[in-house]
């Protein structure tokens, strides 16, 4: 269908503009490439949320072992300790030597000022929801850009990671931070999830996220003072998912497979039901997968 003369000129000022935008914020930083259906207005907003970027502070985990796995309970199907399946098994103490993870997920800011930095494309995904929340929603750069980061393929938050001089964490490494060194059932502990503690249980329409500022839930941290170990966003971590590794993995230090199909996930996230927010709970997902419901944290 053919433009009206006043929506052509609509039309090309809105273009104008940004490649007179781009043109300028060359000399400081890249320009981000938009797909088709995203209207240029978004870039100036990509720009904002990235200069909003906060870093995480890194919580120290001691060396020393902890309770890893699930032991199998089969009399009750909704106690908080049952298995979720049989990728759990054998629950062991597994020693982990001493690092430190993320205390709160990576932000969505951190995330787009990363792109910006490498020079990487943001994902048409991630561009089409952040302008729709922008667009529709009104939510502005200030409340989005403390969001957990999300549309993440696995290589882009390993990539991510390495470039803030860290790394993924392994899968034991995530589950002990997660559940201490006694075996929680949750971050917090025992008892089952609330609104209170967690953003979980949630639906909307379009894969469009109900998620929360990493820094906020504080009732909800493990008992490291780590945030967001269970929903929120389920979170990447550096292994290859072994349905079968845990009754052969070493007791120190597991490092996962040495090759897979999917790469490992944990703690759940905003649509996930409470069998999925546990701190034993494994799952995967294929490495270049993007998720309105996965992002990550980094390790060091």
């Amino acid at each position: 269908m053919l433009m009206t003369n006043a929506a052509y000129r609509n039309h090309m000022t809105r273009w104008s503009t940004y490649i007179l935008w781009c043109y300028l914020s060359v000399l400081f930083i890249p320009c981000f490439a938009l797909p088709a259906d995203v209207p240029p207005e978004l870039a100036p907003h990509l720009q904002g949320i990235a200069a909003l970027a906060q870093p995480s502070p890194l919580v120290s985990i001691p060396a020393g072992s902890f309770l890893m796995g699930t032991k199998r309970r089969d009399a009750d199907a909704f106690h908080v300790d049952t298995q979720y399946d049989d990728t759990e098994f054998p629950q062991r103490r597994i020693w982990v030597n001493a690092y430190k993870i993320d205390q709160y997920e990576v932000t969505l800011g951190e995330f787009l000022a990363f792109l910006q930095q490498d020079n990487r494309p943001v994902s048409d995904e991630l561009q089409e929801l952040i302008w729709h929340l922008i667009d529709v929603h009104y939510i502005p750069d200030q409340v989005l850009a403390p969001w957990p980061a999300l549309y993440v393929t696995w290589q882009e938050a390993s990539a991510f990671c390495h470039a803030q001089g860290k790394r993924l964490p392994t899968e034991a490494e995530w589950e002990k931070a997660a559940r201490g060194l006694e075996g929680r059932a949750f971050p917090w502990g025992q008892d089952k999830p609330t609104d209170t503690v967690v953003v979980f249980g949630q639906y909307h329409m379009h894969q469009i996220p109900l998620v929360a500022a990493v820094d906020s839930y504080p009732e909800g941290q493990s008992v490291f003072g780590v945030y967001h170990m269970a929903g929120n966003v389920a979170e990447w971590v550096a292994d290859w998912f072994g349905s079968d590794y845990y009754p052969i993995m070493p007791e120190r230090n597991p490092p996962g497979p040495k090759n897979g199909r999917y790469k490992s996930v944990r703690g759940g996230s905003w649509k996930s039901k409470t069998v999925m927010l546990r701190t034993a709970t494994r799952g995967g997902a294929f490495p270049q997968q993007r998720e309105a419901t996965i992002g990550f944290r980094c390790a060091q």
